[in-house]
């Protein structure tokens, strides 16, 4: 959550906002700004006196959304194998809640792993980028890095890419990657924007490699790097300036 200082309106000048958000020093955004690199709500904006609301303006600096500045919280999450995608658990499994019991804010998860799958996924109070990340018109690309069993060919490559007919519909990756492949075992990355249950797994075991760790590794511009298993980080103006943007907030 950013904090800026306003006027008594609510205002503040576009480029103070600009270097108190860490677009660049003031007087690089005001360079910026005589450039013609910055626009609000649709507009460029050169008038060095402009004032905007930081709560609500739609702000590009070189075509980048800036998101506004808001009381939500926008985190990333590596979820360990074995936690339940879920703030509570009638079974008394671990939860996503557990690693986040020091949060002052109440969270949602933006869509599922399952329980045995590791990796990243998105946590805000922001209600309504919650419900929207994960509505289906909304799906952004996701990347997975699977291990199976067996030898992961060109020729599977070339059938996952051609699209595969499941029991609940067709599903195809937009790519597909071989990291490693041997008799025994391959790892495989694929991208995908299906959000159906067990998607990747199904997908894999379908032709014939089920799968024995899995792990997302990407949503969308967000990427997992090399955030350690159980621990959060916040999303850059960046990231979530793109989120924002793919389900048009």
């Amino acid at each position: 959550m950013r904090e800026v200082a306003t006027d008594d309106e609510g205002l503040i000048r576009l480029q103070k906002l600009l270097a108190q958000s860490g677009v660049a020093s003031r007087r690089k955004c005001e360079e910026l700004m005589l450039d013609g690199e910055v626009e609000v709500d649709g507009e460029v904006v050169t008038r060095l006196g402009a004032k905007v609301d930081p709560r609500t303006a739609v702000i590009r600096v070189s075509g980048l959304r800036l998101p506004p500045v808001s009381e939500h919280v926008y985190l990333v999450l590596h979820k360990p194998r074995g936690v339940v995608s879920t703030m509570s658990d009638p079974e008394g499994r671990p939860t996503l809640q557990d690693l986040v019991d020091d949060r002052p804010e109440r969270l949602f998860h933006v869509g599922r792993l399952d329980t045995d799958t590791s990796g990243l996924i998105l946590l805000t109070n922001d209600g309504d980028f919650a419900h929207k990340m994960a509505h289906p018109s909304y799906e952004v690309d996701k990347t997975y890095v699977a291990e199976v069993d067996g030898e992961v060919t060109k020729d599977t490559v070339a059938a996952l890419l051609a699209g595969v007919e499941l029991d609940d519909g067709p599903v195809r990756p937009t790519e597909v990657r071989v990291v490693a492949s041997t008799r025994p075992k391959s790892i495989v990355e694929l991208v995908i924007h299906e959000g159906r249950n067990r998607i990747v797994r199904r997908l894999l075991d379908h032709l014939g490699h089920p799968v024995r760790k899995l792990s997302r590794i990407r949503f969308g511009p967000v990427r997992l790097g090399g955030l350690p298993s159980g621990e959060l980080r916040e999303l850059t103006n960046d990231e979530l300036g793109a989120l924002l943007d793919s389900v048009k907030l």
